[in-house]
């Protein structure tokens, strides 16, 4: 299972991304399900904002099992509040934080992302670093 987090959706659905190309030759090679959150969404559908036709593409990878959705119970809930409170001085976003309580509940060790800077210093429960790709930026 590789964790989705907002970067690559949104350079996925974004033709003028800098990103778009590379992140959808990285979408071909994937092995495993990708798996998110609501908060990862709701950010990717702000950030394509600007077309509706970006965001109804993004609607149709959904449909179509492009990622999978996974739901936080309150229990995760409050432990994206503590993680949220310890990297502060980043600031964690919520939907990081969801991002990675999701893999601290499943033992998820890679994300798909562009946001190395924080990943690289985000530490769950069971493991030391995340193993994230694209594996530079």
């Amino acid at each position: 299972m590789i964790l989705m987090d907002t970067g690559p959706l949104v350079a996925f659905f974004d033709r003028s991304d800098a990103w778009h190309h590379n992140c959808l030759d990285i979408l071909k090679e994937v092995k495993g399900p990708l798996v998110s959150v609501w908060p990862v969404l709701t950010e990717a559908f702000y950030l394509l904002s600007f077309s509706w036709q970006a965001q109804a593409a993004l609607w149709n990878f959904l449909i179509r099992g492009g990622v999978r959705i996974d739901h936080l119970d309150n229990d995760c809930l409050k432990r994206c509040r503590d993680l949220m409170q310890k990297y502060r001085d980043l600031p964690m976003d919520m939907a990081d934080a969801a991002l990675c309580v999701l893999a601290e509940a499943t033992k998820t060790t890679t994300v798909f992302t562009l946001d190395h800077k924080d990943f690289r210093v985000y530490q769950p429960a069971h493991i030391s670093r995340f193993e994230l790709i694209p594996d530079r930026i």
